[in-house]
């Protein structure tokens, strides 16, 4: 069965280490902010100037004028930092954070990532994404395996306007954890129940499957 964004969430919070600055995109990423362990210390960057950037607020601890980089509205933890998004876009350019958490449409065997432009449809512009990509070198792409339609998103090449070049190793999506390397797709774990066939169905790019593939561990 494929991952719920909730569980896509949990899994990349098992790749963050103590110490860790981490940046989290619009969409799936900005859940990983709930399933930080407590005894870790991550500091979540937002590109429109927040250093600290906490849970998703309840109602008692809401701030309407404390939002992330897509408008919604967010917690600071202890020792937060507000700043211009001019420092905030330094700190991404200067390779000052450790992870970096993406959504795309499409992701292809060479590691380039398409993640703001469909043609033809209304968009508000590529915002902090080309400089996420460009200035971290540990960038996880969360995405749905394929389209509703069935159509893969991991590609030989992709289709529509690029983020970035061959700047993306490794993508999370509803069905499998993969690593890009040498020109393919590797698969390293697959969702609970999800067969590797669906997989390898769903995957147009060169995947390259090991002689075992374990179960991810979600909840």
């Amino acid at each position: 069965m494929a991952l719920s964004r909730e569980q896509m969430a949990q899994r990349v919070a098992q790749e963050l280490q103590d110490g860790y600055y981490v940046n989290l995109g619009i969409g799936i990423p900005t859940l990983v902010a709930n399933y930080i362990p407590d005894d870790m210390a991550v500091m979540l960057q937002s590109e429109n100037g927040l250093l600290g950037m906490g849970e998703f607020p309840s109602e008692e601890t809401l701030d309407a004028d404390m939002i992330n980089a897509g408008k919604q509205t967010v917690t600071a933890v202890e020792g937060a930092s507000i700043f211009s998004s001019a420092d905030s876009f330094a700190m991404i350019r200067g390779g000052h954070v450790d992870l970096t958490v993406l959504g795309a449409f499409e992701v292809d065997v060479n590691g380039n990532i398409a993640s703001w432009m469909i043609p033809n449809k209304l968009v508000k512009g590529m915002g902090g994404a080309m400089d996420l990509v460009a200035g971290a070198d540990n960038i996880i792409v969360t995405m749905t395996h394929a389209s509703k339609s069935g159509e893969s998103k991991l590609l030989s090449q992709c289709s529509l306007p690029l983020t970035g070049k061959g700047c993306i190793k490794k993508i999370l999506t509803d069905l499998a954890w993969l690593e890009i390397h040498d020109g393919a797709f590797i698969l390293k774990e697959r969702a609970p129940g999800v067969s590797i066939e669906e997989i390898q169905q769903k995957t147009e790019g060169t995947l390259i499957i090991p002689e075992r593939v374990p179960e991810m561990l979600v909840g």
